[in-house]
């Protein structure tokens, strides 16, 4: 008699037991000889060997259908436990080259990059320990970064992902916050979190803060820290000073992953505080382990107005 835990770590527990445990009471009829107990996203069963080790099997194709139809029927759960599923799976699996996925997410979600330079992003990143992404607004970059990210902390190859951005206001002042130190430091850190919920089930990611795998922090907060076995997204970072920026890039630790992203157009500080993301692209441009990639117009994802509207305010620019 063997014993296996499985940690649904992918899937929210409900999108693959069912309203009502429907679908965890197909998944013990499959396997009646085994005793199968799921509480929340644990799953404990035990029984002969072989058949737990079936079980983790047939487990991970019901999440991979989930994760690439966006929903799992009964039905679909029949089908794969009678053996039908895996063709299902494999034959998407010829359709979507699986190299292309950063990270499946929420909701049947397949985020990858989608243009040439968020790519160059991707395939960079595992070349070198520091990355700049350039460009204007819509490129894809924060979200890009973010999945790069999650992808390194799922496959353990970082303990830790930690997130920053200035906490400078885009050209308005917004007077006092009520709140604690959390609430009136939130809505700088917004699309932080907005990519997080579309890659990480909701339970899973309040775990993760809440033990501090997933740290969300101002700039400001860096400073005397060493950043060593996590994943680093410096985001925002026209509006860090050259101080700031360089406060930043030297709390590098061995083992980490930097992503610096920003727009030089959007520069929110102070017309009396430059920024330093100019000087930094200048500086660190050929440095061996350092890649520098610049977004442009064509890279823009979000609504066809913003290419738009990007490429109108450079014509106006020149």
């Amino acid at each position: 008699m063997s014993e296996k835990k499985i940690i649904l770590e992918d899937i929210a527990p409900i999108d693959l037991y069912g309203v009502n445990d429907s679908k965890l009471e197909l998944i013990k009829k499959r396997f009646p000889k085994l005793k199968i107990v799921a509480r929340g996203e644990v799953i404990k069963a035990s029984g002969e060997e072989e058949e737990l080790n079936q079980l983790e099997m047939v487990l991970n194709i019901l999440i991979a259908y989930r994760h690439r139809y966006g929903n799992l029927t009964d039905n679909a759960t029949e089908q794969i436990l009678g053996g039908s599923g895996r063709k299902v799976v494999d034959k998407q699996e010829e359709n979507e080259n699986a190299d292309d996925v950063l990270v499946f997410g929420n909701s049947g979600l397949i985020i990858k990059a989608r243009t040439e330079n968020q790519r160059k992003i991707v395939s960079n990143i595992s070349k070198n320990d520091m990355v700049f992404a350039i460009g204007p607004a819509g490129t894809g970059k924060t979200y890009t970064a973010v999945a790069l990210a999650v992808r390194a902390l799922k496959n353990k190859e970082v303990k830790k992902i930690i997130l920053t951005r200035p906490a400078v206001e885009a050209g308005e002042n917004l007077g006092f916050l009520p709140g604690d130190l959390k609430e009136k430091l939130d809505p700088y850190l917004q699309p932080l979190y907005d990519a997080l919920y579309d890659m990480i089930a909701p339970e899973k990611l309040a775990y993760y803060i809440e033990n501090r795998v997933i740290q969300i922090a101002p700039l400001a907060f860096m400073r005397g820290r060493t950043l060593d076995n996590a994943f680093v997204i410096l985001d925002e970072a026209q509006n860090a000073t050259e101080a700031q920026l360089k406060m930043f890039l030297t709390r590098m630790g061995a083992s980490a992953k930097f992503i610096i992203t920003g727009d030089v157009t959007q520069v929110d500080l102070p017309k009396n505080q430059p920024s330093g993301l100019p000087q930094a692209i200048k500086l660190l441009k050929g440095v061996n382990g350092i890649a520098i990639i610049e977004l442009d117009g064509t890279d823009v994802i979000r609504h066809k107005l913003v290419r738009k509207i990007v490429e109108l305010y450079d014509k106006n620019k020149s």
